[in-house]
């Protein structure tokens, strides 16, 4: 059997299908294998409570969740049997339970006989097990907003399937998604997890034309969040949410993040704001492209994968120790 890609579902079907007698192969186009996972907290988790579950993704295919939410228990038991060695044995959140493992070393224990830089043949023939990450970066590219997830998650895999007939769930307008420090931040794939903002529940938050955009309520992950607002933001936090979120946001400055008195800010907030970060949401870093020539001016137009993008900002490249000048484009 052929399992496209070498993400943490594809790794644990192949796994699976070793137990079972099979001889899969594995291919990936990228170069490494781990997909997403590699690049998250290492957290497998559901929720406790089904009807949490079902209040927070109320959009999903509820048969395909309930699936999910009974048989995570018994699938981290069996990945803990075939060796992978949990970091924390629950999460630490009253609301969820799970298990937290080492992304890299759960990748090193599951990686046997992956292929690298090799995509799905365009004649592959059954069995073949679709494990292809997705369409983050698609997705990404279509709203304006900055990608966290591996750079080969572009739909391939999703496209073939529907060109064969598969039919889509609920819910495919949503993403999981966090705030992260707004260009000319520095972020890396390193930095996809200690840089998030995670502290949204306790700010004013300012779109970029200075609408108080603030919920009502924000739930505990704060994906609610990144599907309420647009694709840049301002956190205006005061002392006692400052308190809170003290480590994220030196974080964010020490990236070389946008942190301001909001009193500088043209438009109004409130008295006792203290500071604000200029987040930036980003699909569950950025994408670079290296180009010869004079850098655009800010407006311009450029074509890029048969789009017209528009040149948004002209500053440092976010890549560390990197002195080029660096266009940031959009949609």
């Amino acid at each position: 059997m052929l399992i496209a890609g070498a993400g943490m579902a594809g790794l644990v079907c192949a796994a699976r299908a070793r137990e079972l007698g099979l001889q899969p192969s594995v291919v990936e186009k990228g170069t490494r294998a781990g997909g997403s996972m590699l690049l998250s907290s290492g957290v497998a988790w559901r929720h406790l409570e089904w009807d949490d579950f079902r209040a927070e993704c109320p959009g999903g295919d509820d048969a395909l969740q309930r699936l999910i939410w009974e048989r995570v228990d018994d699938a981290l038991a069996w990945l803990v049997s075939l060796g992978a060695e949990p970091v924390w044995q629950d999460t630490e959140n009253p609301r969820t339970t799970g298990k937290r493992f080492d992304p890299r070393a759960l990748t090193e224990l599951l990686a046997r006989d992956v292929e690298l830089g090799t995509p799905i043949p365009a004649d592959a023939e059954a069995p073949l097990v679709l494990a292809t990450g997705g369409f983050g970066k698609r997705l990404a590219a279509e709203r304006g907003l900055l990608l966290r997830a591996n750079p080969w998650s572009d739909g391939g895999g999703f496209d073939l399937a529907r060109g064969r007939g598969a039919a889509v769930t609920g819910g495919m307008e949503e993403f999981y998604g966090r705030a992260m420090p707004a260009p000319p931040a520095r972020i890396r794939e390193e930095d996809f997890v200690p840089l998030s903002q995670l502290y949204g529940r306790w700010a004013r938050v300012f779109s970029e034309d200075g609408d108080d955009v603030t919920p009502a309520h924000v739930s505990w992950s704060e994906n609610d969040l990144a599907q309420a607002i647009g694709p840049r933001a301002w956190y205006v936090l005061d002392d006692e949410g400052l308190a809170h979120a003290r480590a994220r946001v030196d974080a964010a400055r020490a990236a070389g993040g946008t942190l301001v008195d909001p009193r500088e800010l043209p438009f109004d907030t409130p008295p006792d704001a203290r500071v604000a970060v200029h987040v930036v949401w980003k699909t569950s870093g950025y994408e670079l492209r290296e180009q010869d020539g004079d850098v655009p001016s800010v407006g311009s137009e450029i074509e890029q994968d048969g789009q017209r993008l528009v040149v948004t900002k002209v500053g440092p490249s976010p890549l560390p120790g990197d002195t080029r000048a660096c266009a940031y484009l959009a949609r």
